[in-house]
């Protein structure tokens, strides 16, 4: 994983733990085939793409209620 991936993505998720498991999440459905939300140039690997769809607001999350 790219380490400015990383740092633009905590900009847009601020918790490193939500962050996570939104990009794991997303990276076990890129593997089974689904295709990615964002262009790229370069090959990414499925983490990269995954943190640039964080980054570029294809993918959120919703936080369920606290207890």
């Amino acid at each position: 994983m790219r380490d400015d991936y990383i740092k633009d993505a905590l900009k847009t998720i601020n918790d490193p733990n939500v962050l996570i498991n939104v990009v794991s999440r997303r990276v076990k459905q890129l593997k089974r085939g689904n295709r990615p939300l964002v262009e790229s140039l370069e090959k990414l690997s499925p983490e990269d793409i995954a943190l640039r769809e964080v980054i570029e607001g294809k993918i959120s999350f919703e936080s369920g209620p606290t207890t």
